[in-house]
C-alpha cells in the first residue's frame, strides 16, 4: 500500500437563503468564530453595488484577509458559472497560502442546483467539493407569508383552475433552495413564537423528500463546526435534489428589478428609516440595503430592510481617501417604480 495520501479536495460551503435572510450576518459569525482556520468568501450581489462584501471585508478577520474576498456582480453566480465562478475559485486556489474551505454566499434569487451542478466539471471536481448547501430561511418573513406559499394548495388551484398557466417565481426561488439543501438554518427565530417555528419546520419537512435537519438561530449565530464539516459530496448526489428548473438549461431574473440609488446625507435616523419603511410598503419593495451618511458621525450607517422591517448599524469608519457617498440598493418584482423612489430619496432629510 501506497505511504502517499491522495491530495484532498478543498470543501466547499454553498450559502443560499432568501432576499433578507440573514445569509451575510450567518457568514460574518462564522468568520468571527473560525478559530484560525483559513477561510475564502466567494459572493454573489444582485445589484450594482457590493453591499454583503463591504459588509464582510470590515470584519477585519485575520484568517480571511480581503485577498480571499471576491465579488461576483455580473449577473447571478448560477448563470455565470463558466465566465465567472470558474475563474473566481482558480484565483483563490493560487494564493501563496490557499484557503482550507470556501463559502460562497449566493444572490437572495439564487437558485443552487445549477450551481451544484458546476462541480461536476472536471476543472472544478479534481479540486473542490460540495461540502454542504446551508439554506438560510427568515423565519419572521416567512411566517408573514411574505416569500413562501402553501405548495400543496397552489398545485390543487392550478389543477382546479384551467386559466392558470404560470408560476409564482418567488414560491420557486423558495422551494428551489430548500430542495437542494443539507442543512436548513431557520433564522430570526426570535421574533416568531414557538408555534410559527414549528409549523415553518413542518412546512419545509414537508417539502423537502429527503431528512434535513433544521436548526433555529437568531442573528446568524451558528456554530462553524456546525455548518462547515457536513462532507455531504452534494455533487454526487444531485438526483435527490429535485428542482422546478431541472428541464431548463438555465434560468433569468426577468420578474425582478434591481437598482442602485443615491441617497444625500442624512440627520434624522428615525425619521429616515419611517421614510424606507413607508416607501417600502407603498412600491412593494423586498428588499433594501446600503449604507448611509450621517450628519456629523465618522462612522458610515449600515441600512437593511426586509419588506418593511429594517435593521441599522454604524458598522465601519468611512474612508479617509474616499467621498462619504449614501447609496441604497432596491430590490422588488419587475415593475418597481424607480423614479418615484428617486423622487422620495431626493427631499430633504
Amino acid at each position: 500500500m501506497s505511504s502517499i495520501a491522495p491530495l484532498s479536495k478543498v470543501p466547499v460551503t454553498i450559502i443560499t437563503g432568501f432576499l433578507g435572510a440573514g445569509k451575510t450576518t450567518l457568514i460574518r459569525h462564522v468568520l468571527e468564530n473560525a478559530k484560525g482556520k483559513r477561510l475564502a468568501l466567494i459572493v454573489n450581489e444582485f445589484g450594482d453595488i457590493g453591499v454583503d462584501g463591504e459588509i464582510l471585508r470590515s470584519c477585519g478577520i485575520e484568517n480571511c484577509p480581503d485577498e480571499n474576498i471576491v465579488e461576483l456582480a455580473n449577473g447571478c453566480i448560477c448563470c455565470t458559472v463558466a465566465d465567472d465562478f470558474i475563474p473566481a475559485i482558480e484565483k483563490l486556489l493560487s494564493l501563496p497560502n490557499p484557503p482550507e474551505h470556501i463559502i460562497v454566499e449566493t444572490s437572495g434569487l439564487a437558485l443552487p442546483k445549477p450551481l451544484v451542478k458546476a462541480f461536476d466539471w472536471p476543472p472544478i471536481r479534481a479540486k473542490l467539493t460540495v461540502d454542504g448547501v446551508v439554506t438560510v430561511v427568515d423565519g419572521a418573513a416567512v411566517a408573514a407569508g411574505r416569500f413562501a406559499d402553501d405548495p400543496e394548495a397552489i398545485l390543487a388551484q392550478r389543477a382546479e383552475d384551467g386559466a392558470i398557466d404560470h408560476d409564482n417565481p418567488l414560491e420557486e426561488v423558495y422551494e428551489d433552495q430548500l430542495l437542494c439543501a443539507d442543512l436548513v438554518i431557520l433564522n430570526k427565530a426570535d421574533l416568531i413564537d414557538k408555534a410559527s417555528a414549528s409549523d415553518i419546520s413542518k412546512h419545509i419537512s414537508s417539502t423537502v423528500p429527503r431528512a434535513v435537519r433544521i436548526i433555529e438561530a437568531s442573528e446568524g449565530k451558528v456554530a462553524p463546526e456546525i455548518l462547515l464539516g457536513l462532507s455531504a459530496a452534494a455533487e454526487d448526489d444531485l438526483i435527490n435534489r429535485p428542482s422546478h428548473h431541472d428541464a431548463e438549461e438555465g434560468h433569468d431574473h426577468d420578474d425582478f428589478d434591481s437598482f442602485a440609488l443615491p441617497v444625500p446625507t442624512i440627520s434624522d435616523i428615525p425619521a429616515f428609516l419611517s421614510r424606507l419603511e413607508a416607501m417600502a410598503a407603498e412600491h412593494d419593495v423586498l428588499r433594501i440595503k446600503g449604507f448611509l451618511d450621517v450628519a456629523d458621525k465618522p462612522m458610515r450607517l449600515l441600512v437593511q430592510g426586509v419588506g418593511t422591517r429594517f435593521r441599522h448599524h454604524f458598522d465601519t469608519i468611512w474612508p479617509k481617501d474616499s467621498a462619504r457617498h449614501g447609496h441604497l440598493v432596491f430590490i422588488g418584482e419587475k415593475g418597481l417604480n424607480r423614479a418615484a423612489l428617486e423622487a422620495d430619496l431626493a427631499r430633504p432629510h
